[in-house]
């Protein structure tokens, strides 16, 4: 597999399935991600969201704009591709990697 960037590690809030899968939260929904996998970056256009390839991905486990119900922190490691600064109300910088792997749940 090419790696763009440099491993990197940060975190990611993730969707829990009532079956206890994990799952992204918004683009891409139906995919199933288990920790330990490198799951490679696909591009999936979907309305109301700007494109931006990539997995997103936060430096801290926090995204104010976001709601934790229904979903879990992870620290994951990923190669960097790029990195996009959004407001404090966001999370302030987003990571754009172009592979992630889940290391391990986070407990806040």
């Amino acid at each position: 597999m090419e790696e763009l960037g440099p491993k990197v590690i940060g975190y990611k809030l993730l969707r829990k399935r009532k079956d206890g899968s994990l799952g992204p939260l918004f683009i891409n929904k139906t995919l199933c991600i288990e920790a330990g996998i490198t799951y490679k970056a696909e591009a999936h256009k979907t309305k109301g969201f700007a494109f931006r390839p990539g997995w997103h991905i936060c430096r801290e486990p926090v995204a104010p704009h976001l709601s934790n119900r229904g979903r879990e922190w992870y620290k994951v490691e990923f190669d960097l591709m790029d990195t996009i600064t959004r407001p404090e109300s966001q999370g302030g910088v987003w990571y754009l990697g172009s592979t992630m792997k889940v290391l391990e749940k986070v407990e806040l």
